[in-house]
């Protein structure tokens, strides 16, 4: 029995050397067919097979989806993981973020022939973003938990841009299943629908005088249905350069207001209805009678391309950049009748005024309010100088402005009056404002028409301080002479000074005091 076991202890064991000996002889061989028979892996599989099994913690591990570092405006953005056994895969929930629109889940199922003549079988899962405009946005971290394994994926950053043009000289592009699970656009698929937007310039009169406001605004008018289909892009930076090719040297304009956020609603006869966005919007005063000439301008907005063949619950769309220009606009702007040296106030103005006390007393104050009301440059009302009155003193304006809806204003000059002297008080000769109305052609006069009795007796003359028996006195007495403004600075110095000394004094009777005897 026993030499029996020995015996087939000895045959085992040849066995085995004897098959060693040809693996190690056929072994470069086989190696060298099994790399030449495999086919080539794409870049992004060929990272994750040569880490070996360092890279995978075992066997059907998930791994993170690499992210990417661009992606077009037509998207996707993919999140995801790969399983390597194709196994059913439980996953938590893929996390918001900011600027994109979380749609659908995708699996892809890949199918690989190794050398060995078995199939490997990989299912990658996606999460599908949307990018709602252009630009960068920060990925922010994330944990994913896939089958009771716990992934995390570090905080990245993802530029969102316009999808690169193909080239006609690249070659044929292999498609991995990374490919597939992203899901590249192919043009051919896409139709561009029609919109109705257009760009204008409009001015609300076709010629104005020197110094009569003319309103001119940048419009985007579309119809509701466009919406979907056009969206905004790089607007500040556009904004920026279409204010800039709208300003006019030659005039006066006002501050220009904010884009509206919201849109008008304007209904023309034979049309229909249609949205207006107002993109700029500027008030012109004309300093000289040369003409306002705009250029035509231009805009560019995403368009976006529809499928011509879309699924069920499949909204992608292939964005592309369509420009809209406007036509040139003029402005005739026609000098002033007679061609003043110095022009006045131009606008259509009426006079608003109050007297706080009709009829005051004599050396009591009292209010005179002068209020333009109208439409025109406000900056342009001024009032000239007074005209001396005997008898009347008079302090001010205080000057106020208040808007009282669009393109009308009041602006109000408030004197202060002092009559020394009964009897009516000229108002009419005080103050007047001359200026130009545009829509007359005629120059016209704003002069005060409330009136205003002045009571009691004439004032007696000031008294004299020099004849006061307390002042007169001891005004013969004070020094005449100029003293230094910095003279309350030199007794704090002094003060100082004489404060530090007591200081010393007392800290070295202090120290003395604490001395043994």
């Amino acid at each position: 029995m026993a030499h029996s076991g020995i015996g087939r202890h000895y045959g085992t064991a040849g066995r085995l050397s004897w098959l060693l000996v040809a693996g190690l002889l056929a072994g470069p061989r086989a190696t060298c067919w099994a790399q030449a028979a495999q086919p080539a892996a794409p870049a992004s599989e060929a990272a994750p097979a040569a880490a070996g099994p360092a890279a995978q913690p075992g066997a059907g591990a998930p791994m993170l989806l690499p992210l990417p570092a661009t992606v077009p405006l037509a998207g996707p953005l993919v999140l995801g993981f790969r399983l390597p056994n194709a196994g059913p895969a439980k996953h938590s929930d893929f996390p918001e973020i900011e600027g994109f629109r979380k749609e659908k889940v995708v699996l892809t199922t890949t199918t690989r022939l190794l050398p060995s003549g078995q199939r490997r079988t990989e299912l990658a899962v996606g999460q599908r973003y949307y990018p709602y405009t252009e630009g960068d946005y920060v990925v922010p971290a994330f944990d994913l938990t896939v089958n009771g394994r716990l992934l995390h994926s570090p905080a990245g950053q993802v530029h969102v841009g316009a999808a690169p043009a193909a080239s006609a000289s690249r070659g044929p592009v292999a498609t991995g299943s990374l490919d597939q699970l992203l899901g590249r656009p192919k043009p051919q698929y896409f139709y561009e629908p029609p919109d109705h937007a257009y760009l204008t310039l409009e001015a609300d009169q076709p010629a104005v005088f020197v110094g009569q406001g003319v309103r001119v605004a940048l419009y985007l008018y579309l119809q509701p249905a466009d919406q979907a289909l056009l969206n905004f892009v790089d607007f500040t930076t556009q904004l920026a350069a279409l204010r800039q090719q709208l300003r006019q040297p030659t005039t006066w304009q006002t501050t220009p207001t904010d884009p509206a956020v919201l849109p008008d609603t304007v209904r023309r006869a034979g049309q229909p209805l249609q949205l207006r966005f107002r993109l700029a919007d500027y008030t012109y005063y004309p300093l000289t009678p040369q003409a306002l000439s705009f250029p035509g301008l231009v805009l560019s907005l995403t368009k976006f391309k529809l499928l011509k063949k879309p699924e069920p619950g499949d909204n992608e769309r292939l964005a592309i950049y369509k420009t809209y220009r406007s036509a040139p606009l003029r402005v005739a702007v026609r000098p002033l009748p007679g061609n003043p040296a110095s022009p006045p106030a131009v606008g259509e103005l009426a006079l608003r005024e109050s007297l706080s006390n009709p009829s005051p007393r004599t050396n009591t104050a009292f209010t005179y309010t002068f209020g333009v009301e109208g439409e025109g440059n406000p900056a342009a009302v001024v009032l000239p100088p007074l005209r001396p009155v005997a008898g009347l003193a008079v302090y001010g304006p205080e000057v106020q402005q208040e808007a009282l809806g669009p393109g009308r204003w009041r602006k109000n000059f408030r004197y202060r009056l002092v009559a020394s002297r009964p009897g009516p008080l000229p108002l009419g000769r005080l103050v007047q404002l001359p200026f130009f109305n545009p829509r007359t052609a005629r120059y016209d006069t704003l002069r005060p028409t409330l009136r205003a009795v002045v009571r009691g007796g004439a004032a007696p003359p000031a008294a004299r301080p020099a004849d006061d028996a307390f002042y007169g006195p001891a005004l013969a007495r004070a020094d005449a002479r100029l003293q230094p403004l910095d003279v309350y600075q030199q007794v704090t110095r002094y003060a100082t000074w004489l404060l530090g000394g007591l200081l010393v004094v007392a800290a070295v009777g202090a120290w003395r005091a604490s001395r043994p005897s």
